[in-house]
């Protein structure tokens, strides 16, 4: 047995005392064995999670952008909001109460103190799962 001969059959690529594997033919090409198979490619390679700190109801409007077309989750800080008075607070809480009823995005409060109310929107593609 050659060299050659020797390396194939260790590697698996010609039938012999290991058993069958892959054998190459024409010309040293390989056997299309994947030509039933689509590939598997996703939408969107890679999510950005945002991070904000809205100052103004203005600000809101990036949010929505973001999670509605970016398609990319949210955690924002709504505390500057809310001391800034009751009317701004509840506009953004309008705004949060259209994504999840009209795109069906999915908020989770993740924490509420006297310094830090954050909350995470994801777009509805990606579930958030709660587990106490």
């Amino acid at each position: 047995m050659s060299f050659t001969d020797n390396l194939k059959k260790s590697l698996g690529f010609e039938e012999g005392e290991f058993g069958g594997g892959y054998t190459f033919d024409n010309y040293g090409e390989e056997e299309p064995f994947f030509e039933d198979y689509d590939p598997i490619i996703p939408e969107q390679s890679f999510y950005e999670i945002i991070l904000i700190k809205p100052k103004s109801i203005d600000d809101m409007d990036y949010v929505f952008d973001q999670v509605v077309e970016e398609n990319n989750p949210v955690i924002m800080d709504l505390s500057f909001i809310e001391k800034k008075g009751d009317n701004e607070f509840r506009q953004a809480g309008e705004r949060l109460k259209v994504l999840r009823q009209q795109y069906n995005a999915e908020a989770i409060l993740l924490s509420h103190s006297e310094d830090k109310n954050l909350i995470i929107i994801t777009p509805a593609r990606i579930k958030l799962v709660r587990k106490d």
